[in-house]
């Protein structure tokens, strides 16, 4: 399968298309943990599959599996706590009074609301009740006077988290139209998907305890406009 990155006994990395789910509930929706189950399957394996973080549909990059339990209990560790390292690439609008310029860096803070009825989340008060602490740090790569190219390191893993403070922070994603900008007003030549990738993941192996690291570049055709 062309989009496995990695595997070995323990674990598979996936490249995860934009489009995609990473898993969900739907009878005959495809999904990132049918595929990988039905992978193994194929192979004459027990096909047991936990994701150990996910990406929103819209969004592409890598996705990481454990195949076992054990695995899967070492990786979470890592995950929930400050020792899984998760970069992403993102393309922002950058028409603020204060655009961002090449080589800027920045962190964003903020709390976050989840509604589960709109499956949005919005950027509240601190202190308000059900949100949750959302913080990143990011360095601009590259700016025009429309665009700039984000690297974006989370530090925590909320919902919808660097789509919810760019969009907050004045510097929408180019094609999330769901917190960012309306059709109208999207550039030549972007898709339809939000311009947002996990492109580089750092962890220790949940066996071997070697440091591992992944890298990829976003499909996107947003990235090709700067």
């Amino acid at each position: 399968m062309n989009q496995i990155l990695y595997e070995d006994e323990d674990m598979i990395l996936f490249q995860k298309p934009a489009g995609i789910p990473s898993q969900t509930g739907r009878l005959k929706e495809k999904d990132v943990v049918s595929i990988l189950k039905n992978y193994r399957a194929g192979k004459g394996e027990e096909p047991y599959i936990a994701l150990i973080h996910r990406l929103d549909q819209p969004v592409e990059g890598i996705l990481l599996a454990a195949k076992t339990k054990e695995a899967a209990a070492e990786l979470s560790r890592q995950s929930a706590g400050c020792e899984m390292d998760k970069y992403y690439r993102a393309m922002v609008h950058n028409r603020s009074t204060e655009p961002l310029v090449q080589g800027q860096t920045g962190k964003l803070t903020d709390y976050l609301l989840k509604n589960g009825k709109t499956n949005c989340s919005s950027v509240v008060n601190e202190g308000s009740k059900g949100a949750k602490k959302a913080a990143l740090q990011y360095e601009v790569l590259r700016a025009g006077e429309e665009l700039a190219d984000l690297s974006i390191k989370l530090e925590t893993g909320r919902h919808h988290q660097i789509r919810v403070q760019m969009a907050n922070a004045g510097f929408p994603l180019v094609g999330d139209f769901k917190y960012g900008r309306k059709t109208a007003d999207k550039p030549q030549g972007e898709r339809k998907y939000a311009a947002l990738c996990f492109v580089k993941i750092g962890f220790l192996h949940p066996a071997t305890k070697k440091r591992m690291e992944f890298e990829i570049e976003p499909e996107n055709s947003a990235f090709q406009l700067l």
